[in-house]
């Protein structure tokens, strides 16, 4: 995906690695003649070795399309969770949702070592798409009369995965992969095996498989993967964009047929301005930052944070935009009047796990303040009363002015200490921040 870069070409990066490593950043006025350009600069040495091992650096556009496949899940599971909001429901998803994701990841890390560059890799990547489409289409009725089909589009994802990793893959990537496909063979075998029960089982079958995903990397040695930021940091930027823009669209279609009016325009643009928020509150400096935090790591010391800050921080992160959304959609179906309980607690509690994910991401790469995204979680969990007390409009309306502000909050501290983003900086930034002598 392409990048604006603002800033002078030859010393952004290393003005931004300073930063996040705490040293001393240039002087602001090393910022006056500002430039921008519709390309990344990626000149380093680590870069530099990374490609020279065939790897890849930027996402493919074959990749973009895996991804809008893969994001149909997300589409699929806000819609279960709109239809039934609550606490089981919010559980289900959670369990569906685990798998997904590990082998979602587990696809980032195979095309980061695995470009698809043949039609042989191009034709085993498609028919891993066609699996993550069979779990998507199986999501809505997944406890109830499609679990089997889940279960049998996830082995083929789990099974293509393996393949392709072994077969095409690099001496220690292939080394790597065999010794974590036993334990990604259980997980599958868990999920087709609770495909083929009923009730209360399948909760269990479901949840052990959810917890061998969670120790696997903690009982493999994952040593032999290597990781290319730049790659790998894109690569989860891009589910992230795509799943807010299906979030919308999900919205979107949920109104087909009502009625526009002032009010219903109205509660839909509170909505996206929310969207924006999160978008920001990532993209404004997270994403850039988390790639140069991880490419600052000797390439034998990335696996382990990649997978705590891209993998189990962004679990509750996505969680998070998906009950957002449901409860964006909830609340525009309340019309004018109150929202209930569900509709309520689904649109700051999706906020909540957002701010959460955020604040896991921050502490697994050591980026700075992890403490105020934790900071906006109570408050915008006491948001919630006001749409049953008052309106649920009211409440996004509120939501919308106490996230933007957190947000803004710390992008004021960080422009302040110095920092900047291909988005922002002490120079350029609307915020205007001047530094005063004295």
């Amino acid at each position: 995906m392409t990048r604006l870069l603002a800033g002078p070409a030859d010393d952004r990066r290393a003005d931004t690695a300073r930063a996040i490593a705490g040293r001393e950043r240039d002087s602001p006025d090393a910022h006056g003649a500002l430039v921008v350009y519709c390309h990344r600069v990626s000149n380093d040495v680590s870069a530099q070795a990374d490609a020279a091992e065939g790897g890849q650096l930027r996402a493919s556009t074959l990749e973009l399309f895996f991804d809008l496949v893969f994001v149909f899940t997300i589409t699929q599971l806000t819609h279960a969770f709109s239809e039934h909001p609550g606490w089981l429901e919010l559980g289900r998803v959670a369990l569906m949702f685990g798998p997904i994701w590990w082998m979602y990841s587990g696809y980032v890390f195979l095309t980061n070592e695995v470009a698809p560059s043949s039609t042989v890799r191009r034709s085993w990547l498609l028919v891993g798409m066609l699996g993550f489409f069979i779990v998507a289409l199986a999501v809505p009725e997944a406890f109830t009369g499609s679990g089997l089909a889940f279960g049998i589009g996830y082995f083929v994802v789990n099974t293509v995965h393996t393949g392709l990793f072994y077969s095409n893959g690099g001496r220690s990537a292939s080394s790597a992969i065999l010794r974590i496909a036993p334990l990604n063979l259980l997980s599958a075998g868990l999920v087709l095996a609770g495909g083929l029960v009923h009730g209360w089982p399948r909760y269990l079958i479901w949840g052990a498989a959810l917890v061998v995903q969670i120790v696997t990397p903690y009982l493999v040695d994952t040593g032999g993967f290597v990781i290319r930021a730049s790659h790998f940091a894109e690569r989860h930027g891009l589910v992230i964009i795509v799943a807010l823009g299906e979030s919308v669209v999900a919205v979107g279609a949920a109104l087909t047929g009502a009625e526009i009016g002032v009010g219903l325009v109205t509660t839909v643009a509170l909505g996206l301005g929310l969207a924006y928020v999160l978008w920001w509150a990532y993209f404004g400096f997270d994403d850039e930052r988390g790639e140069l935090a991880l490419e600052a790591l000797p390439r034998t010391a990335r696996v382990r944070p990649a997978v705590l800050a891209y993998g189990y921080a962004m679990y509750p992160l996505l969680i998070g935009i998906v009950v957002t959304a449901a409860g964006i959609r909830l609340t525009v179906a309340h019309g004018h009047g109150p929202s209930n309980w569900p509709a309520a607690w689904s649109l700051s509690g999706g906020i909540a796990l957002f701010f959460l994910g955020q604040a896991l991401f921050r502490m697994a790469l050591g980026l700075p303040r992890a403490w105020t995204r934790l900071a906006a979680v109570p408050v915008v969990l006491a948001i919630a009363p006001i749409g049953i007390a008052w309106a649920g409009w009211a409440q996004l309306a509120v939501l919308l002015v106490a996230a933007f502000s957190a947000v803004v909050a710390d992008d004021y501290i960080g422009l302040r200490s110095g920092e900047s983003s291909i988005y922002a900086s002490p120079a350029t930034t609307l915020l205007r921040v001047v530094r005063r002598d004295g």
